[in-house]
């Protein structure tokens, strides 16, 4: 399988909002992240809550991770704001505040890509 961007730098299609079809998609843009999305956390907490919302959550939250890993555009504006913060004396410093905007700019429009 290659990696190299397609449709639009695209890295893979946007997958199906399933638990599996997010995994594969993680495993083939990133796959040294399928340690964090470990399904046993999330169903422990929906079962000890006794609420289902919290699998919703934890696929919404996956769902746009893959968005934001197949899409080199999202992928290198999140890079760049995570350094940006890394960067800073911390939230006192100016540069913070701007780059935690962007951050969650690139969060919000992955968020607002799977849901749609």
């Amino acid at each position: 399988m290659t990696t190299q961007p397609d449709r639009g730098g695209e890295l893979v299609p946007r997958p199906e909002r399933t638990p599996d079809a997010v995994r594969v998609a993680l495993a083939r843009v990133a796959p040294h992240r399928l340690d964090e999305m470990d399904k046993n956390r999330a169903l422990a907490a929906a079962i000890s809550s006794n609420k289902a919302g919290h699998l919703q959550h934890w696929l919404t939250h996956w769902a746009a991770e893959v968005e934001i890993e197949r899409r080199p555009d999202l992928s290198a504006r999140r890079g760049r704001a995570l350094a940006a913060i890394q960067g800073t004396a911390g939230r006192n410093d100016p540069a913070f505040r701007p780059a935690m905007d962007e951050l969650r700019a690139v969060e919000e429009e992955a968020a607002r890509a799977v849901s749609e």
